[in-house]
């Protein structure tokens, strides 16, 4: 996947626009990962309409509000644009963690031409190999939504699999907003039971271990703050 950019700038879409510019940066960020070349323009309404989809679908895949590990999916937005400002301004509709390649680079119009790209909105979907997955997902994003992702895994054969969907998104079985707060009691509960037995074996072996048992205790609490149109 990396092949297709080792030697390219690519650009965070955050406020910062942070850029990929070595190619150990973009291979870690690219290797072992499927990759939705996002082919549109702000100008087509055809792209606006559909880029709220897409938003949606790549977050929902990505965001810990809703998986627990973000999938291994890349999104990078090919712009065909008329002007840079055309460009911004289209890119604020699009996840912040989205990738794009910036406009004064002519690859932009080489991989429509690779991929063959006709229509807008076009996504191709590319497998870690650099081979199509699928010329095309428009319509299965839009019909499907983040169920598709599956047969993405499966069809691009990843090697880890480092991510764990919440629940197929099912409504009923999403976290609710109330998530956060059990993590943090069940945290604060665990480390009740730890203190009580810490004290627990101090009686009983005795204080100078018990004052060693909370020195470590306050530790590892330390330890635990740091973490087409080509043409």
């Amino acid at each position: 996947m990396a092949d297709l950019f080792v030697d390219k700038v690519l650009v965070k879409n955050n406020r910062d626009r942070d850029e990929l510019d070595t190619e150990k940066e973009i291979v870690l960020r690219l290797q072992n990962r499927i990759l939705m070349l996002f082919f549109g323009s702000g100008e087509c309404e055809r792209c606006q309409d559909f880029a709220p989809t897409l938003s949606q679908f790549y977050k929902r895949l990505t965001d810990e509000f809703y998986v627990e590990r973000s999938a291994q999916l890349v999104l990078l937005y090919i712009s065909l644009d008329p002007s840079e400002d055309e460009q911004e301004k289209f890119l604020k509709e699009l996840p912040k963690k989205c990738l794009f390649l910036p406009y004064e680079d002519p690859y932009r119009k080489e991989l429509g031409l690779m991929f063959e790209v006709e229509q807008l909105p076009t996504v191709v979907v590319l497998r870690p190999d650099c081979s199509v997955l699928l010329p095309n997902a428009v319509s299965e994003i839009s019909d499907l939504g983040p169920d598709c992702f599956r047969n993405w895994q499966e069809g691009a054969e990843l090697i880890d699999r480092n991510f764990m969907l919440n629940e197929e998104f099912d409504e009923s079985k999403m976290r609710s907003l109330t998530d956060p707060i059990r993590r943090l009691k069940y945290k604060v509960e665990d480390k009740k039971k730890k203190k009580k037995k810490k004290t627990r074996r101090g009686f009983l072996r005795g204080g100078a271990e018990d004052d060693e048992d909370d020195g470590e205790e306050e530790a590892d609490e330390k330890d635990g703050e740091e973490k087409g149109p080509w043409g």
